[in-house]
Parts: structure tokens; sequence; C-alpha cells
């Protein structure tokens, strides 16, 4: 018979990112790893650079074991929730780069525009 999983949000999960409080997603599922940090092989730091967030890549990119994959499932407390959509909040270089997409006319426009005005004086003066 199926059991009935819990959901997690990203904020949800993004509210367990302690050293005494910490939850991974790796797979679409959600771990509280927060017993297992000081039995981690590759330090705790490792495990807490990627809590609070979906750590699927730093998880498959570090190679673990199949013995290592099963022993996650005592961690197991529900499911990712990706229905919900993700916030994020942009950096600079994100919004630098939709101002570039999205104002890239009229940066031109500007820039062609201030040189006509300055050849124009320039051309006055002599």
């Amino acid at each position: 018979m199926p059991t009935l999983s819990n959901f997690y949000t990203i904020k949800d999960v993004s509210e367990h990112k302690a050293k005494d409080d910490c939850w991974i997603i790796v797979d679409g599922k959600v771990y509280d790893v927060t017993k297992y940090l000081d039995d981690h092989p590759g330090g705790d730091d490792v495990i807490l650079e990627a809590t609070g967030r979906d750590a699927t890549e730093d998880f498959e990119d570090a190679g673990h074991s199949k013995s290592a994959r099963e022993l996650m499932e005592q961690y197991y407390i529900g499911e990712f929730d990706t229905s919900s959509p993700i916030a994020t909040k942009k950096g600079f270089s994100e919004s630098f780069a939709q101002l570039k997409k999205k104002q890239y006319l009229g940066l031109s426009v500007a820039v062609v525009g201030i040189s006509v005005i300055v050849g124009f004086l320039y051309l006055r003066k002599k």
C-alpha cells in the first residue's frame, strides 16, 4: 500500500540551513541530514555548504556509492514540491543582463543622440 509523503517547498527547505537543523534536496526528495553531519566522511562543512537548497548536482559530482544512497533513505522526510514557483533574488549580473536585453535599443538611441549633439557642437565652434 503506498504511503502518503510530505511535500516541502524551496521556502520550507531554505529555512533549515543551520548545523543544528539541516535539510537538503537530492533528486526531488527532501532529507533532514542534521543527525548525519558528524558522521559524513567528507566532513560536515561539505553538507553545510549545500544545505537549504537543491544539492543534487553537488551530490552527483561527489560520486556517492550505492551504499551511501541507501544510507540516505533513513534521513528522507518527504518530496520536493515543484508546483510552487521558485522566487529568487536576482544578482547584479542577472539584472544587468535583463537590462541589456530589454533596453538595448534605448541605449543605442541615446549613444547616437549624444554623438550627434557632440558632433553638432564641435562643428558649430569651427
